[in-house]
């Protein structure tokens, strides 16, 4: 399971012209599941992602996390993270999961953030969406599980 985090200063999810996600301060999630992915390394980058420390303290160091910060988070659907690009000039996807399996992996994460008490917002899965955000920094990580 892949999570592309990005610390913004906001962030908005489009899909057929109508907004359907939205945050100020906080992180875009954009992540990606894997076939071998499951609820157990669902709940550890749910949680990874939750308790990384990407926004400054009051000496500019990177010590707090989301919810120190009274940040929010928008997860968005993101297959082609999953994507195996080492060879050739095509990605393959392979490797990513089945939709439904992916789907419900999602939505359990979105739910796992949600009981931790973070504020989620979400785009819409399987959906063709217009992403927009301001990067603070730009700060971006690449976490797996």
């Amino acid at each position: 399971m892949i999570a592309l985090i990005q610390r913004v200063k906001r962030a908005s999810v489009t899909v057929d012209n109508a907004v359907v996600g939205k945050i100020d301060q906080g992180l875009l999630v954009l992540l990606g599941v894997e076939r071998e992915d499951d609820a157990d390394k669902m709940s550890k980058l749910a949680t990874k992602v939750m308790k990384y420390r990407v926004f400054s303290d009051e000496n500019g160091k990177m010590n707090l996390n989301v919810s120190q910060v009274s940040g929010k988070l928008l997860v968005v659907s993101q297959f082609t993270l999953a994507a195996d690009t080492g060879r050739g000039l095509r990605p393959s996807f392979s490797c990513a999961a089945t939709p439904d399996q992916a789907k419900q992996l999602y939505l359990d994460f979105v739910n796992f953030c949600r009981q931790q008490g973070i504020e989620t917002q979400t785009g819409q899965f399987g959906a063709d969406m217009q992403v927009e955000l301001i990067n603070d920094g730009p700060v971006t990580f690449n976490l797996q599980v």
